[in-house]
């Protein structure tokens, strides 16, 4: 059974950053794309981006060239950079396989100011 463990969120400011961080047990990591999905209270959860088991990345269109998302299999881990945050980033964000195959608590990512 997969389980997932999120990490990094917290309160930031419009403009900064934050690195979230998802370990993984219960799976053979190395060969699951996985992704990190984010919910914000009235709205439909979202997927935010994608790391295929090579490495090559998605991201919604919303995010992209703000956040990367990256993974380390040594580790059983990925992890999302999120850069120039912005209001409407803030969400609970999620990690999961894809397509899902468990769900973690979540870590609370609030921006403002």
């Amino acid at each position: 059974q997969v389980q997932l463990v999120e990490s990094g969120g917290g309160l930031v400011q419009p403009g900064g950053s934050l690195r979230l961080s998802c370990a993984a047990s219960g799976i053979t990591f190395s060969i699951r794309a996985m992704c990190w999905y984010r919910t914000a209270p009235g709205k439909q959860r979202e997927l935010v981006a994608i790391i295929t088991s090579g490495g090559t990345t998605t991201y919604a269109d919303s995010v992209k060239g703000r956040f990367t998302i990256s993974r380390d299999n040594a580790k059983n881990s990925v992890y999302l950079q999120m850069n120039s945050l912005k209001p409407e980033d803030t969400a609970v964000y999620f990690c999961t396989t894809l397509p899902p195959m468990g769900w973690g608590q979540g870590t609370q990512v609030t921006v403002s100011s």
